[in-house]
C-alpha cells in the first residue's frame, strides 16, 4: 500500500520541460511511482484532475533561522506553495553564538522570545526539530555571526588570528552542513570588512564542492553596478561560486514619484550586463529577487554603518554625544551612509515600543513634520527610542526593473521574508507582503496575468534551480525516487493578498502540500503537520 496517490494531475516537473498528465504515487517520504496507477491502494487519495503538480517551493533567501520557534506552522509560507526555507542570509544567522553575545548581530530577525541554549548549527538545527517545524530549513552561515563569535565587531581590519578563527569556525558549520557563507556588506558589522577580506574569508569555501558565496552586496546609491562587480571579484578570488541576493535597484533618488513605478526609469539591463559578462568568463554565479517595487529594510540603513560598530550599546552612546550626533545626522541627510535619503519613501512598519507603534504606515518625513525636525534628525530619533529595533518598507523601484530581473535566464525567486503566522506574535506588525505572497504573485500576475514567463521557468525558477545551487540531489523535481516536496495549485486562482497596509492575507490557490510525503496543507486546510526538519549538506 502506498501512502499517497495522486490521481490525474498536470505535473510541472521543476526541469523547464513542458508539464504532462499523469499520477503519482508516494510512499515512506519519497515519490516511487510516476505515471498511469491503476491497481494500488493508498491511505491518502487525492483528485488532482484541475490542478497542477510542482516541486515544493525552495526559498533561496529567507529570514526565518527564528522566526519558526515562535510560529512553527509557517503558514505566511506554507500557503504559497514553499517547503523549503532557505535562512543564515544578508551575514545573520543563528550560529555560532553563544547567548551572551547575540545582541551584537544587530538584526531583528534573530531576536526572538527563544530560549537560546546553543552555539553551533548542530544545536540549533537540533532545537528547532524539538520544537516541531512544518517546513524545512536549509542553513546557510553568516559573516556577522562570525564576526560577532570572535569579537570583530569595530570599524577596523581584521587581525589575523580573527581570520583564522573565523575560518576554522566555517569550517565547522560547513562540516555540520551550511550550504553558503552569506555577507551583508551594507550591515553592521558586516560592511567593516574590506573586499580583499571578505576574499580571504571565503577561500575556505573552496576546499568544499558546491559550497558557494551568497552576497547581501555593498550598494547604495550609485553602487548598483559596482556592488555586483564586487561580489564577482570576491568569487574569482576566492574560487568559489557565487550567489547574489535580493537583486534590485531604486530607481529614483528623488523625492517623490513612487507611487507611479511604472513609470520609473529602470537600470536593470546594465547590471544584469555585469551577471552575463561573469558567467560567459566562466563563473558559476546565480541571484534571487522578488515581485515588488518596495522593500523592506531596517531604519539602521540610512545610518552609515561606522556609527553602529561596536553593538548596540556603543552605537546608542554616540547618539547621545552631540558632536558625533552631528556627523552622524549629516551624512544621513546627505546618504551617504549608502542609501539614498527618500525619507517620504520610508514608511514605518515596525516598532518595538508601546509608545510609538501609531507611528506605523507613517513615513519619516510625516514623522519629522509633527516633530518639526529635519528628517535625518527624525530618522536618528526613532533610531535612538527604539535601540535600532524598527523597520520600514521602502518604495521606488520601477516595475520594469522588478520584469527586468524576475525574467532573466540567471535568476531564481527569493522573497526576503520570514515564515509567520496570522495569529502569531508577528500579525500585529505591518510586515512586508513578501511574507505572505512572493510566490503566488508571481504565478497569478507575471505568468497567468502579464504572460511574462511560462508557467514551467517560473517553477523551475522556484524550485529546479534553487535546488541545483544548493546541491540537492534529491528535491527540487517531481522525479522517481526524490523526495516528496509537492505543491498542488490551482493555476486559474493562484494569487496574492496580503497588502502593504492589510499584509497578514494569506495567498490563495494552493490545495495540497506535502513535506518530505507528509501532508501539511489538505484541501486547503493546514494539518499542523511538523512534518519539516534542518536539511544538512550533501557531503
Amino acid at each position: 500500500m502506498l501512502d499517497t496517490i495522486i490521481k490525474n494531475g498536470t505535473i510541472v516537473d521543476g526541469t523547464g520541460r513542458l508539464r504532462y498528465k499523469a499520477d503519482i504515487g508516494i510512499q515512506d517520504g519519497h515519490i516511487r511511482i510516476i505515471g498511469k496507477i491503476q491497481d494500488a491502494s493508498a491511505k491518502h487519495l487525492i483528485d488532482a484532475s484541475t490542478l497542477i503538480i510542482a516541486p515544493g517551493f525552495i526559498d533561496m533567501h529567507s529570514h526565518s533561522d527564528m522566526s519558526l520557534f515562535d510560529d512553527p506552522g509557517g503558514e505566511s509560507k506554507a500557503f504559497q506553495g514553499v517547503t523549503t526555507e532557505v535562512t543564515g542570509n544578508c551575514s545573520y544567522s543563528a550560529f555560532p553564538i553563544a547567548k551572551d553575545r547575540k545582541g551584537d548581530l544587530g538584526m531583528g530577525s534573530m531576536d526572538w522570545p527563544v530560549e537560546w541554549e546553543w552555539n553551533d548549527l548542530d544545536g540549533w538545527a537540533n532545537a528547532l526539530e524539538s520544537k516541531g517545524i512544518s517546513i524545512n530549513i536549509a542553513p546557510q552561515l553568516g559573516q556577522a555571526a562570525l564576526q560577532v563569535a570572535v569579537g570583530a565587531v569595530e570599524e577596523r581590519p581584521v587581525t589575523k588570528d580573527e581570520m583564522k578563527e573565523m575560518q576554522k569556525l566555517a569550517e565547522e558549520s560547513i562540516e555540520q552542513g551550511a550550504f553558503a557563507l552569506s555577507t551583508g556588506l551594507s550591515l553592521s558589522p558586516s560592511g567593516y570588512m574590506q573586499t580583499a577580506e571578505v576574499s580571504e574569508l571565503m577561500k575556505v569555501l573552496s576546499k568544499y564542492e558546491g559550497v558557494f558565496y551568497v552576497t547581501h552586496s555593498r550598494f547604495g546609491a550609485g553602487k548598483h553596478v559596482s556592488a555586483i562587480e564586487e561580489a564577482v571579484e570576491i568569487g574569482k578570488t576566492a574560487s568559489v561560486p557565487v550567489h547574489y541576493s535580493h537583486l534590485a535597484i531604486i530607481a529614483r533618488p528623488d523625492l517623490g514619484g513612487w507611487r507611479q513605478p511604472e513609470g520609473l526609469r529602470g537600470h536593470g539591463p546594465e547590471m544584469l550586463e555585469v551577471f552575463e559578462n561573469a558567467k560567459d568568463n566562466g563563473m558559476d554565479i546565480t541571484y534571487d529577487t522578488y515581485p515588488f517595487t518596495a522593500a523592506g529594510a531596517g531604519v539602521d540603513q540610512l545610518v552609515p554603518i561606522w556609527a553602529q560598530a561596536g553593538g548596540t550599546e556603543t552605537y546608542m552612546q554616540r547618539l547621545k554625544t552631540q558632536t558625533t550626533r552631528d556627523a552622524i545626522r549629516k551624512e544621513v541627510a546627505a546618504g551617504t551612509g549608502g542609501v539614498p535619503p527618500c525619507f517620504d519613501t520610508w514608511v514605518i512598519s515596525d516598532v518595538e515600543s508601546a509608545k510609538n507603534q501609531s507611528l506605523v504606515g507613517q513615513s519619516i518625513a510625516e514623522i519629522a513634520k509633527q516633530r518639526d525636525v529635519d528628517p535625518a534628525e527624525a530618522t536618528l530619533q526613532l533610531e535612538e527610542e527604539e535601540r535600532g529595533a524598527i523597520s520600514a518598507v521602502v518604495h521606488g523601484r520601477a516595475e520594469r526593473d522588478v520584469e527586468y530581473f524576475l525574467s532573466h535566464p540567471i535568476g531564481m525567486i527569493g522573497s526576503d521574508g520570514n515564515a509567520v503566522s496570522p495569529s502569531g506574535s508577528q500579525s500585529q506588525k505591518q510586515i512586508h507582503p513578501r511574507f505572505y505572497g512572493t510566490y503566488p504573485r508571481i504565478l497569478g500576475r507575471y505568468v497567468r496575468e502579464r504572460s511574462l514567463i511560462s508557467l514551467e521557468t517560473a517553477i523551475r525558477k522556484m524550485t529546479g534551480m534553487p535546488a541545483a545551487r544548493l546541491g540537492m540531489n534529491d528535491r527540487g523535481q517531481v522525479l522517481e525516487g526524490f523526495v516528496a516536496d509537492l505543491v498542488l495549485f490551482d493555476q486559474k486562482k493562484i494569487i496574492d493578498h496580503s497588502t502593504f497596509d492589510k499584509p497578514h492575507q494569506l495567498s490563495e490557490g494552493v490545495q495540497y502540500l506535502l513535506v518530505n510525503g507528509e501532508h501539511v496543507i489538505s484541501n486547503g486546510v493546514h494539518t499542523q503537520s511538523r512534518a519539516g526538519r534542518v536539511l544538512r549538506r550533501s557531503k
